[in-house]
């Protein structure tokens, strides 16, 4: 048998991830009691209090038990804990022994969405991999820099650590940890009974590009609103460099440290963003958005965009444009 934790954070906790995960993890053995084989998992919420109020006070949780009372666990779930990262670290930093200590007698570890900051003030991060949603990616990177964001993928692994990306994209991994433990065949039940998309791994068509201004380098965000409202013109490293005054080493290197994104790969997001809203929102070719955002290759255009959004141009519409769709199909 697999012991699972499913932790109770305190705070304001994503109440779906315990109560989704622990529904989930439930079923498995009911789905593997058809296929005639035993359980698999004992699944426990584990906590630091007996009495966890969230949302102020609209929904109250007891866990089965608290940390101190679980000597032995085989995977550690760690749910999104919403609003300041710090406050939360603070008011759950009772959990961080316990979890290093079982991570480092052999337990996995499992963080979803922005539960990524919590295990990573753990310091077991270091280095590795990790996803967490899109939207707060420049912050989580502020907060710990040693550790390998991808803020494009669905989820990570490396070295019995997983994450997931934004909001739901969680459901992903806790199908991935099913196929992990309990085999494909009861990983495809499970994905049919709550009617998951198996094997996504990208959150790239989600992803709405912001820049990230959140920092005190005054000529990188003149460079920055520069390419903004000039999107449509071709910009060049040279041209930005003499415009403010930089040379070009010393721009590009400002420039991937306050924004981290070289300057081609920001004018190219700024680009594609400008064309994406297109696509969602009006009935112009291809090719008509295109040019509007400064692009004249065709095939440039798309694989920019495709690396970008992990979709085609024509792929993309089909999924956010339904008049556009209907249009083409009349």
């Amino acid at each position: 048998m697999k012991h699972i934790s499913i932790l109770v954070p305190q705070g304001h906790t994503s109440v779906t991830n315990i109560e989704g995960s622990l529904q989930i993890l439930s079923e498995v053995n009911g789905f593997l009691a058809g296929l005639g084989r035993p359980p698999l998992f004992t699944i426990e919420m584990v906590g630091l209090v007996k009495d966890n109020s969230q949302r102020n006070g609209l929904f109250s949780i007891r866990p089965d038990k608290l940390v101190e009372e679980v000597t032995k666990t085989d995977l550690v779930i760690i749910p999104a804990m919403h609003g300041d990262q710090y406050q939360a670290l603070e008011l759950n930093k009772g959990f961080i022994p316990w979890i290093t200590d079982q991570y480092n007698h052999g337990a996995e570890l499992a963080a979803f969405c922005i539960g990524a900051f919590f295990l990573a003030s753990t310091g077991l991060m270091k280095g590795k991999r990790c996803a967490t949603h899109w939207k707060l990616a420049n912050e989580f990177r502020n907060m710990f820099p040693d550790v390998n964001l991808v803020d494009d993928k669905i989820m990570t692994e490396e070295d019995g650590i997983y994450t997931s990306g934004g909001a739901y994209s969680w459901l992903n991994l806790i199908l991935y940890l099913i196929e992990k433990y309990a085999g494909r065949e009861v990983a495809i039940l499970a994905a049919k009974a709550y009617m998951i998309d198996i094997d996504r791994t990208s959150q790239s068509p989600f992803i709405m590009f912001e820049g990230q201004k959140a920092h005190e380098d005054e000529p990188i965000r003149r460079a920055q609103e520069y390419i903004e409202q000039n999107f449509e013109e071709k910009i060049t490293v040279e041209q930005l460099a003499g415009m403010f005054a930089l040379g070009r080493r010393n721009l590009e290197r400002r420039f991937k440290k306050a924004t981290s994104n070289t300057i081609v790969e920001y004018i190219q997001r700024v680009k594609i963003e400008v064309a994406k809203k297109g696509l969602e929102t009006s009935r112009k070719s291809v090719n008509e958005l295109m040019y509007d955002v400064g692009y004249n290759d065709t095939k440039a255009f798309r694989t920019v965009f495709k690396r970008v959004t992990g979709l085609s141009p024509i792929e993309y519409r089909n999924k956010y444009n339904k008049e556009a769709v209907l249009a083409q199909e009349a």
